[in-house]
């Protein structure tokens, strides 16, 4: 496992930039499940909290309805079960894996076509009315905000066995010097 900067490249668009950010988040999440044990995957840590296959089955849900004919179609589709989606999570290491690689092919089919014309246009959610650019930010901060309890979660369960996913407690300096010396990724 390797630690990297958040950003890959500089840049000034908006599009280029949502997808990297999304492609980072998916990376944490995928480090985050690499570092816990199959059973470890379905734990709760208490009986009001969600275990990691849960949240992957509510952001493979909110997925597939939200960027599913992303331009053409509410982004809450008629189809899905939301409620549904904080039950009877996928039981093994390999549904889990096929659920969210799958989820996130559909996320990254809708957005790599887009263009900057397309940005403006309007789509709906839920049938609210939302610019292309306001669905993308409201998707980024919602993957990253569970994509953050998968990493909370892993780390919990993971323990003294846990690899830091960015740079670890203690090594900012070293982070830093590798940074200014060219040998690190930087914005």
């Amino acid at each position: 496992m390797h630690n990297r900067a958040m950003a890959l490249e500089f840049t000034t668009s908006y599009l280029a930039d949502s997808i990297t950010l999304l492609r980072y988040y998916k990376e944490l999440g995928d480090q985050a499940m690499s570092q816990v044990s199959d059973e470890d995957l379905t734990v709760a840590l208490d009986a009001e909290s969600n275990s990691i296959a849960i949240i992957v089955k509510h952001l493979t849900g909110n997925m597939r309805s939200r960027w599913t004919d992303f331009l053409t179609s509410d982004g809450e589709k008629p189809d899905r079960n939301r409620d549904d989606e904080f039950r009877a999570p996928p039981q093994t290491r390999t549904e889990i894996q096929e659920v969210w690689e799958a989820s996130w092919k559909i996320v990254f089919e809708a957005l790599v076509p887009l263009t900057d014309a397309d940005l403006g246009r309007t789509i709906r959610i839920r049938n609210e009315r939302h610019s292309v650019m306001q669905a993308i930010n409201r998707q980024v901060a919602h993957y990253a905000y569970h994509i953050g309890q998968i990493v909370y979660i892993a780390k919990h369960l993971a323990f003294d066995d846990w690899t830091s996913l960015t740079v670890p407690r203690g090594k900012s300096a070293d982070y830093n010097d590798r940074v200014a010396s060219g040998k690190a990724s930087q914005r």
